[in-house]
């Protein structure tokens, strides 16, 4: 072996060893005590992927959903979250070099049992949705990764026809659009997607839409969204019935040109769905199914945005809340969290079929899972 051969292995392999080592993996739990560990972070093996534990969090109560800032640095979580009369969101710095979360401050939630965040592409901006009582609040970040006090907040009190679920507003999501201009907020007891303009630029930035809200279908109960990497399409999971509605896209505007099962034929009722995403490359969506079903329902997605069931894939466990996709594809990620444990799957990135990898880590009430790599 020459020694310019040689040099060229040893330096891709170096690489290719750091970049394996170097995605980390944020989870969240329903702890129902501060003395508990609240936040995970684990670091994957993306090799074999592996979870190893490197680090936790304390003193903070319930964090039911997390997100990672646009440059990796803090980590925001709904926290307090199911618990009467409160609720609060919290900002965490991470530094993977020295393998430290430090929690930075919290902030009052603007309204009972906070669920979702999103941060705009800019880092100045949070959104928090609050889901017993049914409101979005806007919070500014500094550039440390303090959050100030709420910029605005809206609450809706309107039901729909299920009066067990559907009593008044219960806001499940806050999402961005792709260009960042608009925020879309499923409203799981409205049945509606409500949405606004956004304005980073003004102190209050959010404003009327001419297209307030999207209605989905009665009873439905959409939870949670997303959008193509194309920008042309969005995707709302309906928790209530077990399916999925799609839109085509255009400057804030939503129209409906698809809703399919997110459940299999056998099941038909008692359905529960959770969360849903889009592989990197844009081919494939991935939606949640709790309940009885306790699986992946995997869609490939048509020229045209519409989609076309693949199949179902267990996720070895009770209740999948949340997933995630790894920016690569390669990865697909569940959080279980009635049985408390989190699988990673490998992704077939041509047929976008799951196999699980790796092996099973214990979080008990896992309520979130996020992943990031970092350079």
């Amino acid at each position: 072996m020459t020694k310019t051969i040689a040099t060229f292995l040893f330096t891709f392999f170096i690489s290719f060893n750091f970049y394996s080592q170097n995605s980390y993996v944020f989870v969240g739990s329903y702890n129902s005590d501060k003395n508990k560990e609240g936040i995970y972070v684990f670091q994957l093996d993306t090799l074999t992927g592996n979870l190893k534990k490197i680090t936790s969090v304390k003193n903070i109560l319930n964090p039911s959903y997390l997100t990672v800032s646009p440059n990796g640095k803090y980590i925001f979580a709904c926290t307090e979250t199911k618990t009467p009369n409160a609720g609060s969101v919290s900002s965490f710095e991470f530094k993977p070099q020295n393998k430290t979360l430090t929690f930075i401050n919290s902030q009052k939630s603007g309204g009972e049992n906070p669920v979702y965040l999103s941060v705009h592409k800019n880092e100045k901006w949070l959104i928090n949705a609050n889901y017993t009582q049914g409101s979005v609040s806007v919070y500014p970040i500094t550039t440390d990764g303090k959050i100030n006090p709420i910029a605005q907040n809206f609450s809706y009190s309107e039901g729909s026809i299920n009066k067990e679920r559907q009593d008044r507003s219960h806001v499940h999501s806050a999402v961005f659009s792709p260009n960042y201009d608009f925020i879309f907020l499923p409203d799981l007891g409205a049945d509606k997607i409500r949405s606004y303009r956004f304005d980073c630029a003004k102190e209050q930035p959010l404003s009327e839409n001419q297209y307030p809200f999207t209605q989905t279908t009665l009873g439905s109960g959409p939870r949670h969204f997303t959008f193509h990497p194309d920008g042309k399409f969005a995707y709302c999971v309906e928790e209530l019935t077990g399916t999925i509605s799609v839109y085509k896209y255009e400057d804030g505007k939503l129209d409906a040109i698809q809703r399919i099962n997110a459940h299999s034929e056998e099941f038909k009722e008692g359905f529960n769905s959770g969360d849903i995403h889009i592989s990197p490359d844009g081919r494939f969506l991935y939606a949640s199914n709790r309940g009885e079903e306790n699986n992946i329902a995997i869609f490939s997605i048509e020229s045209n945005g519409r989609l076309k069931t693949i199949g179902y894939q267990s996720t070895f466990g009770k209740t999948p809340r949340i997933f995630t996709i790894d920016s690569t594809g390669k990865f697909l990620i569940v959080a279980n969290q009635s049985s408390g444990d989190v699988i990673v799957f490998k992704r077939n990135s041509v047929t976008g079929l799951l196999k699980k990898s790796g092996t099973e880590i214990k979080v008990e009430n896992a309520s979130c899972v996020q992943i990031k790599q970092y350079l």
